[in-house]
């Protein structure tokens, strides 16, 4: 855990044991047609935004269309920023108007397909329509620039309709993950005072229909803000109404007019709030305003996926999670690309679902989470084989660390050993990525970020904000502010300023353990809270876990800590076995020693369960915190409505009681 109050770390640092030394370099072919060529071209970028970091995002920022120009780029009065000050813009004018002077106003914007099969296609220009009327839709429920709107969707176009309607008249739009339960719904509602809800009758998943109308309602009875509630007819499933409360989409839109002048808005008005997932107690809004936010999404997702007019990207997060605000919404079309969304779940109808995809609509670029490709790995191989997969050209990486093994499965297996992978980290406070390869420029090393991107000061520092050593683990931060900052968390300045920025004073905390190698490259080791003390080691889970998966039999792993008298903590390992592997004492015994030869035998699990699945919520995140309670022997407490599947939770809860 993080030191609070004075408390002092057993040790100064995290202990790094395990080594990887492969290295992939970007090929000739993908180099010669890369926005950002060469290692050299790179590390120019590097030593001109090294020099004047402002002077580099001003370039960034003259990118986008502005209304008025700004006065002052940066304003920094330590733990707050303000980026590109008195300058005027409308997101959704870089999103869409500008794109429709020329040919891009027929290129499809969003490609849609539901779960159950079905397609759809919106061009630019229809797409800007849509916005348009929905943007009018809120006016005329009373929606003024300043309040906020709370979405509540399933991932259909009409979410991001949505979200760039509110961007277009300058109201914040707060995106609340569809699995929340209606308790969770209710809090953030309450926190931001909202004064519109937009959702839908319900959503399809895992072929059962999910009814959100049902939860809005039971939330909405105890949130005076709420004034309306849009509702997008998705499932035909029947819901109660309220008349003078609630309206159905289809006929508001219908009497909507097309155009919508965009509100001239400040670089510094807020954009939304972003409630962090996982948390207890009162919520936390994370926020994020206009300029400075739009002008690192934007570069980023042109610099990291290399994009390109004619590719189709496809980045599989939820719209409810911050990767689906910046690189399946605001990145892409502000890019002028083409961007693909997908409803349900990735084994629906079966374990090819997603390849299947990539195959159809000839995906160019696609991006998803570690945990997704290892649940790939452990169904087999077979499953991709069965697809074309020759459209793609690039793969990312994103949510939580990759270890080596799944690095190199995803390499291989989906991107054909052609396709360089670009490992991101990044945060829903940092806004934008931070820590990436540039795939025509960084040499690769499976399980490394690599280095921050220009512009991006971070470091590995000890307690008292000293860079350690290579090869040491420490505490990631970031040591000046960046434009896609959180600017404070909602209504709580003095949270923000305890949560990021006193635990090391003046530096962004990330919370996140990481290392350096003697190249200079990030390894991230994960959360904090998720490092183990070991009889005085301080342990990363991340490299346990990237040790049981290197074995051939494991697909999965997931490593917790519970008390231990002896040793403090002992290293218990969930494990999901590859296809045809049973699971036995002798081979939890062979996991056990393997972990020993890999990393050192501080390392190796005490405890070895094997399960047919991990709890993971509907974004692929491993819920690290239920599996804590779980091998304490702890019954599971908090909210679990976000979990993907149930069904694995009781199976291990049912495991623990017998």
């Amino acid at each position: 855990m993080t030191p609070q109050n004075g408390e002092k770390d057993p040790k100064e640092h995290i202990d790094v044991l395990l080594k990887e030394r492969r290295l992939y370099k970007p090929s000739a072919a993908f180099q010669k047609k890369a926005h950002i060529a060469g290692h050299a071209r790179l590390q120019a970028l590097r030593k001109k935004a090294a020099r004047s970091p402002e002077r580099f995002w001003a370039e960034a920022a003259r990118e986008l269309r502005w209304i008025k120009p700004w006065k002052r780029t940066l304003d920094w009065k330590p733990p707050f920023a303000r980026w590109f000050v008195g300058g005027k813009l409308n997101v959704s004018v870089n999103c869409l108007d500008r794109h429709l002077d020329g040919p891009r106003r027929n290129k499809a914007a969003i490609i849609w397909e539901g779960e159950p099969g079905e397609t759809r296609t919106l061009t630019y220009q229809q797409l800007h329509g849509e916005v348009c009327r929905f943007a009018n839709v809120l006016k005329g429920l009373g929606v003024r620039s300043g309040d906020r709107v709370a979405i509540y969707m399933p991932m259909v176009p009409e979410a991001a309709v949505a979200m760039l309607a509110c961007a277009r008249i300058g109201a914040a739009h707060s995106v609340i993950f569809a699995g929340f339960s209606s308790d969770a719904l209710r809090d953030r509602i309450n926190d931001a005072q909202a004064k519109a809800v937009v959702t839908a009758d319900g959503l399809y998943r895992r072929g059962s229909v999910l009814k959100l109308k049902e939860a809005v309602d039971a939330a909405v009875e105890s949130c005076p803000s709420v004034r309306s509630v849009v509702v997008l007819r998705r499932t035909g499933t029947e819901v109660s109404w309220r008349q003078g409360r609630d309206l159905w989409w289809h006929e508001a839109m219908a009497a909507a007019a097309a155009q919508c002048p965009p509100a001239a808005l400040d670089s510094e008005h807020p954009l939304f709030i972003l409630y962090t997932s996982g948390s207890t107690g009162k919520p936390k809004g994370v926020l994020h305003t206009m300029g400075g936010y739009l002008t690192q999404v934007a570069l980023t997702t042109k610099w990291i996926f290399d994009l390109k007019d004619e590719d189709v990207f496809w980045c599989t997060a939820d719209v409810g999670w911050v990767t689906g605000h910046s690189y399946v919404v605001y990145g892409p079309l502000a890019n002028g690309a083409t961007t693909l969304m997908y409803e349900g779940g990735p084994l629906h109808p079966a374990p090819d679902r997603f390849w299947s995809m990539v195959a159809r609509h000839r995906v160019s670029v696609f991006y998803t989470a570690p945990t997704a490709i290892r649940t790939f790995m452990r169904l087999g191989d077979e499953w991709p084989a069965k697809h074309d997969l020759s459209s793609l050209r690039l793969l990312g990486s994103v949510g939580e660390p990759i270890n080596p093994e799944a690095w190199l499965w995803y390499h291989d297996n989906i991107g054909g050993g052609r396709c360089p992978i670009v490992d991101t980290w990044w945060q829903t406070e940092t806004g934008a990525v931070m820590i990436s390869p540039l795939p025509g420029a960084t040499s690769a090393k499976p399980g490394s970020a690599t280095l921050p991107l220009p512009g991006i000061e971070a470091d590995v520092v000890d307690r008292q904000g000293r860079p350690v050593p290579p090869g040491h683990g420490g505490y990631l931060v970031v040591k000046k502010p960046w434009p896609s900052m959180l600017r404070t968390i909602y209504g709580d300045p003095k949270r923000y300023e305890q949560q990021y920025f006193s635990q090391i004073p003046g530096i962004y905390f990330t919370g996140d353990g990481a290392r350096r190698d003697k190249d200079g490259y990030f390894w991230i080791l994960g959360r904090i809270d998720d490092v183990l003390n070991v009889s005085g080691h301080r342990l990363s889970t991340m490299e346990i876990e990237s040790a049981l998966v290197s074995h051939p039999a494991v697909a999965e792993s997931a490593v917790v800590g519970r008390p231990d008298e002896i040793h403090g903590q002992a290293v218990t390992a969930f494990v999901t076995l590859k296809g045809g592997r049973a699971p036995s004492p002798a081979l939890a015994e062979e996991l056990r020693e393997h972990v020993g030869k890999t990393i050192g035998a501080i390392a190796k699990p005490k405890d070895i369960r094997f399960t047919e699945g991990l709890p993971k919520t509907r974004s692929g995140k491993i819920m690290r915190r239920l599996l804590r309670e779980i091998a304490a022997g702890q019954g599971v407490k908090g909210d679990v409505t976000t979990l993907e599947d149930l069904g694995v939770l009781s199976k291990l809860q049912a495991e623990d009681e017998e």
